[in-house]
């Protein structure tokens, strides 16, 4: 269903060309006109004005197969990790921390009761989720959403697990005093485990990235295959290279928020 605003400013054309946009994914990447209407509950009408508007912006391209979307949607999602440099600040402590552990790696952030991948370095392993940037987990379930979720008051916490998951996955349900004793144990070690959570095989470990006050802005994880690294060896052989990348992280974060602003200098025009 499109998400609908309480506001009086809530346009709700634009919120349909979003959800439009949305309902392309990884087992839909191709939809016909009907396919569309049917997955977004639009009209067809409606939905096609849409798509011909999205294809006219170039967000999706048409063929004799239906609509798919194309590279430029890709801008939406880098314009907001370009905005804090996140990933040209990660990438080379996650490409270090790969290259030491032979294992994927990966920073997410909170949005809603979801993580969402912002930057990946990933091993041609097989894993039974496929992960890319832009790709939400239900937050509970995963080693990255506990290490974040572990920073934030716990009344705040629950606001935002009340909120409906769009991954698309079913969350695992957690009652009040589970997800309060999860995060606490979190908290107190400051590294969260996902120990197949989120899908069998797919074992994690994960630890808060924070910016220059202090603050858990991001997490930093390492995914495993269950069957061929047991938790002992994420613990005790790959968590102190996770904590010591996601500390120089934290590190270049912070001088990149103390850095000097320096504004062009403004002359009065002519009279």
């Amino acid at each position: 269903m499109v998400e609908r605003g309480q506001g009086p400013d809530f346009i709700e054309a634009l919120a349909r060309g979003l959800h439009v946009l949305r309902s392309f994914s990884v087992d839909r990447p191709i939809m016909s006109l009907a396919e569309v209407a049917t997955r977004t509950d639009l009209a067809r009408p409606t939905a096609r004005r849409i798509l011909l508007t999205l294809e006219e912006l170039g967000y999706v391209r048409s063929g004799r197969s239906g609509y798919v979307l194309t590279p430029r949607v890709l801008e939406l999602g880098m314009a907001y990790i370009g905005a804090l440099d996140l990933w040209d600040m990660a990438r080379p402590h996650l490409e270090g921390l790969v290259a030491a552990t032979g294992e994927s790696s990966s920073m997410a952030q909170l949005d809603g009761s979801d993580i969402v991948y912002v930057a990946r370095v990933a091993v041609p392993k097989l894993i039974s989720l496929r992960v890319d940037i832009g790709t939400r987990f239900p937050a509970m379930v995963t080693s990255q959403g506990r290490a974040l979720l572990s920073a934030m008051d716990r009344a705040a916490v629950h606001q935002r697990l009340a909120e409906p998951s769009r991954s698309g996955i079913a969350a695992k349900p957690y009652t009040s005093n589970e997800i309060d004793e999860l995060l606490d144990q979190t908290a107190e070690r400051g590294w969260a485990l996902a120990d197949q959570d989120l899908a069998p095989g797919v074992r994690s470990i994960a630890v808060p990235v924070r910016d220059g006050r202090g603050v858990a802005r991001a997490a930093m994880n390492i995914t495993v295959h269950a069957a061929e690294t047991p938790v002992e060896v994420l613990t005790s052989d790959y968590l102190p290279l996770l904590l010591a990348a996601a500390e120089r992280i934290s590190a270049d974060w912070s001088a990149w928020q103390r850095r000097p602003i320096h504004q062009a200098s403004r002359t009065s025009p002519p009279r």
